[in-house]
């Protein structure tokens, strides 16, 4: 069954202890059992594909995909990947990565590009705001 979301009902089995932990990670983050559920098999099957990225919150309580064992987001090393005319190991010395790293993170982008480009609009978005609040308050002190 497909709804308008684009989404399909599945029914599954899971242990009453997978179940309760789902519940009370549900409660704890305070969204659904479905929407976490949803989130979490999202992002095993993406970290399953993309062994080297894993997921953290981010600005606006997105949760972003971000290159392993750093705090550099895809979307940063796509950036800057670009800036670099395309040059993985410019990139990867920029950040002092091992060029396999900024690899993952362009192979995650060309699986992703939506999500990685929204995620790039959002951190903007905040940067922005962030910088107006910032002239506003230098505003009321000149």
């Amino acid at each position: 069954m497909t709804t308008s979301g684009g989404s399909a009902q599945r029914s599954f089995r899971l242990s009453r202890r997978t179940l309760e932990q789902l519940d009370a990670m549900a409660r704890a983050a305070g969204e659904s059992r479905n929407a976490l559920a949803e989130r979490l098999l999202s992002e095993a099957i993406k970290t399953a594909v993309h062994p080297l990225i894993r997921f953290q919150p981010g600005a606006l309580g997105r949760r972003r995909a971000h290159v392993v064992g750093t705090r550099l987001s895809v979307y940063q090393v796509i950036s800057t990947l670009r800036g670099n005319d395309g040059d993985v190991d410019q990139t990867a010395e920029d950040f002092g990565l091992a060029p396999q790293l900024v690899r993952a993170a362009l192979a995650y982008y060309a699986d992703y590009t939506d999500e990685v480009d929204e995620d790039a609009a959002a951190a903007a978005q905040v940067e922005r705001e962030e910088c107006e609040h910032w002239e506003r308050q230098q505003q009321a002190i000149a």
